[in-house]
């Protein structure tokens, strides 16, 4: 079988110059069967052999060899280490003007290589960025009239909309427009081609703009002619356009300036619109991009207290009853961005008891680590940003002290902070209706572990200390300070690096000393 190959290498140097179409075909088949043996030892001897360069040559419209010579390429791109030699070897060009090509053999592998070449390949994706492909692809999309052939462009197209650089040079070949076009001939059309097109071509749009400078580009401060189109596609009624428009929303709100502007500009009316029309029985993933855009757009501050009063925090509590992971979710991360920092909105969702109750359910999520993650989060920020004896009272009649506490012991260090600041709220503003549960939570034994922990962070270590102190408020909890012998490690950490430990371990130190 070896000495086959190499002479069918040999032999195929000679027929690529000579072009006898006949001896072409036999070597291109005893390639073929060599590669379908062992397609990784043949790929390497073909890469050995220098031919790679040759196939250029032979990727020609007119060739009744052409579709050979592509599935040839299309199975040595099948193995990684292949996919940068096949650019190095000038085949994208060739590859991209077969895209033209009537014969149906001829456009399915060439498809199937350009396809193999850029899957999943972050290196070759750099190297397409080098050539001309994007402007190529887009001028051939343009042309093309057949479905068949423009779903096999975007099955190239896809793949390497996912290098930001090409994403950019996609926009500038003008790929955008004809994506808009497709989608305003195909938007009202009940044919399954059509439908499939749509939503190809919908769902790389959304793509397009997951790169920040191809996105900036398109949204052009707001004004843009593809930005308005987007916003048309939410109220429609077609499920993917509501998708695809919220989603696209999502992706222009990754910065501060876009988002003031979309709020300023009534986007987020438009977003409880359609939330709204999905509450019963609604469409998941509808429900899901919706989310993620308002809670993109509520990050800036000074957005916060506009959503708020247009009315935000009521249209998501609609989908509290949802059970499915990824809503909840994006509904916990809104509803968190909203009330940073707006003490009355945090006050009033955290005497929402329905609220509350859910959200203590939710941090007993253990197969969605996202959501019992962010409802702990939650919980947290109802007390840090209300400072609310009301809200701790209902978080403690609710059972939500355990799971603070336990969020004190999260891998995160932001979210053991979070804990940790919200725990010392509650043992300043409400000790008495939280001792017990505290208590049960064995909240001393785990501060004990943290202070002694060499690997806590600073802010940890100078919280829990914090911690320590409001609970000496507490007969019960004092003498388990006392029992576990604090004042130990607390005077260790008097010389320990960080100014604010050290000084904070002199308080916590004479605090447990007068005490005793």
């Amino acid at each position: 079988m070896a000495d086959n190959l190499s002479d069918t290498l040999k032999k195929l140097k000679i027929t690529a110059v000579d072009r006898t179409e006949d001896s072409l075909e036999g070597c291109l088949d005893c390639l073929l069967q060599a590669l379908a043996q062992n397609n990784m030892e043949t790929s390497e001897k073909i890469q050995g052999s220098g031919i790679l360069q040759l196939f250029a040559s032979l990727l020609i419209p007119q060739s009744s060899c052409t579709a050979k010579v592509a599935n040839v390429i299309a199975e040595v791109a099948k193995n990684e280490f292949m996919r940068i030699p096949c650019v190095d070897a000038g085949l994208i060009s060739p590859l991209v003007q077969l895209l033209n090509s009537k014969d149906q053999e001829v456009l399915l592998q060439t498809g199937r290589a350009l396809g193999n070449i850029c899957y999943d390949s972050q290196s070759s994706k750099e190297q397409f960025a080098s050539t001309n492909i994007a402007e190529e692809l887009v001028k051939l999309f343009k042309k093309q009239i057949e479905h068949d052939k423009r779903e096999m462009i975007f099955e190239v197209l896809a793949p390497l909309a996912e290098n930001d650089a090409i994403k950019l040079q996609l926009v500038e070949a003008g790929l955008v427009e004809c994506l808009l076009e497709i989608v305003q001939q195909k938007v009202d059309s009940d044919k399954e081609d059509d439908i499939a097109e749509l939503k190809t071509a919908s769902d790389l749009m959304v793509l397009l703009l997951l790169g920040d400078e191809s996105m900036q580009k398109l949204f052009e401060g707001g004004k843009g002619n593809v930005f308005q189109r987007v916003l048309s596609w939410i109220p429609s009624n077609n499920h993917q356009l509501q998708l695809a428009g919220a989603l696209a929303i999502a992706n222009f709100a990754r910065n501060d300036g876009n988002c003031i502007h979309m709020v300023d500009n009534g986007i987020v009316e438009k977003l409880m619109d359609l939330l709204d029309r999905h509450v019963e029985d609604g469409n998941v993933t509808v429900q899901h991009a919706a989310l993620s855009a308002l809670r993109n757009l509520a990050i800036p501050v000074v957005n916060k207290a506009k959503m708020l009063s247009a009315g935000v925090t009521e249209a998501v509590l609609k989908f509290l009853k949802s059970e499915m992971p990824p809503v909840q979710f994006k509904l916990l991360g809104t509803l968190r961005m909203l009330i940073d920092a707006q003490a009355e909105a945090a006050e009033q969702l955290g005497k929402n008891v329905k609220l509350v109750e859910r959200l203590v359910e939710w941090c007993e999520a253990k197969d969605h680590a996202g959501v019992m993650g962010e409802s702990n989060r939650l919980l947290s920020a109802l007390i840090r940003h209300s400072k609310s004896k009301d809200v701790i009272k209902t978080i403690v009649q609710s059972g939500g002290i355990k799971h603070l506490v336990t969020m004190a012991t999260s891998e995160h260090v932001i979210m053991q902070n979070e804990a940790l600041v919200a725990l010392a709220l509650i043992a300043a503003l409400e000790l008495g209706t939280a001792e017990k549960d505290l208590e049960n939570a064995k909240l001393v034994q785990i501060l004990h572990r943290l202070l002694a922990e060499e690997r806590s962070a600073p802010e940890i270590k100078y919280n829990s200390m914090v911690l320590i102190c409001a609970l000496m408020g507490s007969e019960s909890l004092y003498k388990e300070v006392q029992d576990l012998a604090f004042l130990d490690v607390v005077s260790k950490l008097r010389s320990h690096e960080n100014k604010s430990v050290a000084q904070q371990a002199s308080l916590t130190e004479q605090r447990l000393t007068v005490d005793s």
